[in-house]
């Protein structure tokens, strides 16, 4: 098994701006609730094309980033085909190898894997993420990254930790993050003005 994906993430948590975790500190409540999406533009796994598909993570992260032990629910859109999201749900949980085995690692239980409606869109700087239904969402967020004065986005470079090793992150505030997943065994959010997180990524195995 081998793949290659190119895309970008959307990322938001329930931790100030800018989350502790990226440059290994300890959260700012003790533990971390976030959503991280992956939206693939080109790339295939096991020579089978993902481009269109996107993944994400609903996690709960129960202190410091490097100790793992997250709990986590991967959300696979369902424009998927079944080969699509078996192969996407096994890279994704680490089970190929390579860089997304890394971040896998760091969950210690997948409390579930579902199919579902993924909205991910990029307008400008603004990005917005829906997992479930858009009436009555799983998740549901809207983010921007912070610019200096002249609009370029604010970039985090060589840090501890990164959900997309080698490449830049633009950090920024989630206006609004909104998430459901009690029934999964993680706690439900309504917050907003807290930490998001946009970039590209380049993985490869």
């Amino acid at each position: 098994m081998s793949y290659e994906l190119k895309g970008r993430i959307l990322e938001a948590c329930d931790c100030n701006v800018l989350c502790p975790c990226w440059i290994g500190e300890n959260p700012d409540n003790g533990t971390c609730d976030a959503v991280l999406a992956y939206q693939i533009d080109q790339g295939a796994i096991n020579g089978v094309g993902m481009s269109g598909r996107t993944v994400a993570y609903a996690a709960h992260i129960p202190g410091n980033i490097f100790a793992g032990n997250f709990k986590s629910v991967v959300f696979i859109d369902d424009g998927s085909s079944q080969e699509q999201h078996d192969l996407l749900a096994q890279a994704f949980t680490g089970k190929l190898g390579g860089p997304l085995a890394d971040l896998a690692q760091l969950t210690g239980e997948y409390l579930a894997v579902e199919s579902t409606p993924i909205l991910f869109t990029i307008e400008g700087a603004k990005g917005n993420l829906t997992i479930g239904s858009t009436t009555d969402p799983i998740l549901d967020t809207e983010l921007a990254p912070y610019t200096d004065r002249n609009g370029n986005t604010t970039q985090l470079v060589d840090s501890v930790f990164s959900t997309i090793p080698g490449s830049p992150a633009w950090v920024g505030k989630a206006t609004h993050f909104k998430r459901k997943t009690a029934q999964y065994g993680i706690k439900d959010l309504s917050l907003n003005g807290r930490n998001a997180v946009q970039g590209n990524f380049h993985f490869k195995a």
